[in-house]
């Protein structure tokens, strides 16, 4: 066994993984509903919070028709309108939080000389202000914050290859805590580690990581432990 060299990059998702989403994105939710019905948009009670909770790391356009099956593209599109504008606003004004050692994390990543980036399935604007908010931009490449609302990639294996390629990115990690994570990292040939606190995933999602942590700052320990086969 050898020492597995440091990885120039790592590539994170956002929601559950750097970010306790819910902090921000729940309130928002039940105010973005009470807009619809006051609009005349939506009629009766806001859906159950599991059905946004569990599309987190989807597609915006795969959450909404999960929340949303019997209402049409129109309010579809207006209530991911509200919804937006609700998180923007609150990050502006301090709400949300990162997980527990997210910032001293990335401090020391970027202190070892790992390129950090983002890899999410939200809106450009969300992405971006997350990070800017929580403070966390220094710490990003430039125009490193990539966003399948940026870039309009249909999936998150596609977003990470656009990414690979405009950085000439050889060897990376993909970190993060659902099914796309894995399945971005494992398809464009990278080492996948398994974020396992967030508690938004179905049983069995992060199979295929090559490793999983329980908290944030286990990236560090990782770092140093993780091992490979010598070559035979």
């Amino acid at each position: 066994m050898e020492t597995r060299s440091l990885p120039e990059a790592m590539i994170f998702d956002v929601d559950g993984t750097l970010f306790r989403t819910e902090t921000l994105l729940l309130p928002a939710y039940h105010t973005t509903f009470d807009r619809l019905r006051s609009e005349g948009l939506f009629q009766g009670e806001t859906p159950p919070e599991h059905y946004i909770i569990s599309g987190l790391g989807m597609l915006l356009e795969e959450i909404w028709e999960r929340v949303l099956p019997d209402y049409g593209r129109d309010v579809r599109r207006r209530a991911d309108e509200l919804l937006l504008k609700l998180q923007l606003d609150g990050l502006k004004q301090g709400e949300g939080e990162l997980y527990e050692g997210v910032r001293e994390t990335l401090q020391r990543l970027r202190e070892r000389g790992v390129r950090l980036f983002t890899a999410s399935n939200g809106l450009e604007p969300y992405v971006k202000g997350v990070i800017r908010h929580q403070g966390l931009e220094p710490l990003f490449e430039p125009e490193g914050l990539y966003s399948a609302g940026e870039f309009r990639t249909r999936s998150k294996v596609d977003l990470v290859r656009l990414l690979l390629e405009k950085y000439e990115i050889r060897d990376a990690w993909m970190v993060g805590d659902r099914s796309s994570d894995v399945e971005a990292g494992r398809k464009n040939g990278l080492y996948v580690v398994g974020c396992d606190y967030a508690g938004f995933r179905k049983p069995h999602e992060l199979e295929g990581a090559d490793a999983r942590i329980a908290s944030f700052g286990e990236l560090l320990t990782l770092l140093d432990d993780v091992r490979e086969q010598s070559p035979a």
